[in-house]
């Protein structure tokens, strides 16, 4: 397997890794209605002026503020397409326009018009501010946002009407509730990161237990048993120093394969021996090269286990069943067998052969690996790998 797997490029995803896993914030569709409303509520305004200009008392200075209203709009569009890029200066400036734009509409506009309700230029387009100081900050910005606007609609009236109350409380209630959702949605996310790389962490530690297991500590028991320093000793003690040193670095294992098909029953086949028995398909049972190779070694550490407690005398039969939908192989042994909670004890006592060689290869897989068993009737251990997405 390589060294930089998914789990790595999770752990090193930071604070944004649920963007990067996903694609996309959950946060930036919300940021994209913000800047449509924007352009939207623009045309609006620009609409309702037309048809009021010529009862207006200065419609040339309306049309001045229009138009600058508009070029900020169009000039600021890319920036309220996300958080990094809409900055406070920028939603400074945004407020100082909408806080213009409402003062603006008590001087051009008659007295008349102003005491029976007119809309102030900006109208709707002064919610884009509320909306952005929301996205940006939260419900806390878009509070004062929203006051700031509320007062200077109070001062265009001269005092308190129940019309510039109405807008302010409309304001604070969108404002406040969007900042909030958007809040929430960044606490979910942090915590979906948060989740995604522990998850990560654990699986890259899986990885490397059952390399370290099936090499290393293979060698190590070998060494155990045979004692002394042969040549082989030595010569399998340096490649699993090599392996070792490529898992540290994060470089390629030595014997790392391609992703080719590759014959699982061909792979199979030199396990077959004087106390194990290997049966397949006549047939080649194609596998990916990465898959195969995490599939036998699954094997070999099933058949290790035979060797290891199933007793002196004890045979074991590979089994290779290729199906349309998955391909299985079962390892059966006629040893002692075990006791129901053994696999949770060796869990326990630290010992990984099963947990990790096995059952922690076909998870990756995306297939399941399950052991029946009783004290006097062997071992037999199912490994079932689906074809689709292998």
């Amino acid at each position: 397997m390589a060294a930089q797997t998914p789990a790595r490029a999770l752990l090193r995803s930071g604070p944004g890794g649920a963007v990067a896993a996903g694609g996309m914030s959950v946060e930036l569709p919300l940021w994209r209605a913000i800047s449509w409303f924007r352009v939207l509520a623009l045309g609006y305004a620009l609409i309702r002026f037309a048809l009021a200009y010529q009862h207006v008392r200065h419609p040339v200075a309306g049309w001045i503020y229009l138009g600058a209203l508009v070029l900020w709009t169009l000039a600021s569009l890319r920036a309220f397409t996300g958080p990094g890029r809409c900055t406070w200066p920028v939603l400074a400036w945004d407020l100082t326009m909408t806080v213009t734009g409402v003062v603006m509409s008590g001087v051009i506009d008659t007295p008349a018009r102003v005491a029976a309700g007119a809309a102030t230029l900006p109208t709707i387009w002064a919610a884009g501010t509320v909306l952005g100081c929301a996205g940006k900050g939260g419900w806390r910005p878009a509070a004062v946002a929203g006051l700031v606007i509320g007062l200077a609609n109070i001062a265009r009236h001269g005092g308190f009407t129940t019309d510039n109350v109405h807008d302010i409380v409309l304001l604070l209630m969108a404002g406040c509730a969007i900042g909030y959702v958007i809040e929430l949605a960044r606490a979910s996310e942090a915590t979906l990161t948060q989740a995604l790389q522990v998850e990560a962490a654990n699986r890259e530690r899986e990885r490397l237990s059952r390399d370290i297991h099936d090499g290393v500590l293979q060698v190590l028991a070998l060494v155990a048993r045979e004692g002394g320093g042969s040549a082989e000793l030595g010569r399998l003690a340096g490649e699993q120093e090599r392996a070792l040193r490529a898992l540290m670095t994060g470089g390629p294992l030595p014997e790392q394969r391609s992703g080719e098909p590759r014959d699982l029953g061909a792979l199979l086949a030199p396990y077959a021996g004087e106390r194990v028995t290997v049966s397949a398909p006549g047939e080649p049972v194609l596998l990916p090269g990465a898959v195969a190779d995490e599939l036998l070694a699954a094997v070999a550490a099933a058949l290790d286990n035979v060797q290891r407690h199933a007793g002196p005398d004890a045979r074991a039969w590979v089994l290779l069943e290729d199906e349309p939908d998955r391909v299985t192989v079962s390892v059966r042994d006629d040893g002692a067998g075990c006791a129901p909670d053994r696999l949770a004890q060796a869990r326990r006592d630290g010992r990984l052969g099963v947990a990790q060689s096995i059952q922690g290869r076909l998870l990756d897989l995306g297939g399941t690996a399950e052991f029946y068993s009783a004290p006097g009737e062997g071992v037999e251990i199912e490994m079932c790998v689906p074809r689709k997405g292998a």
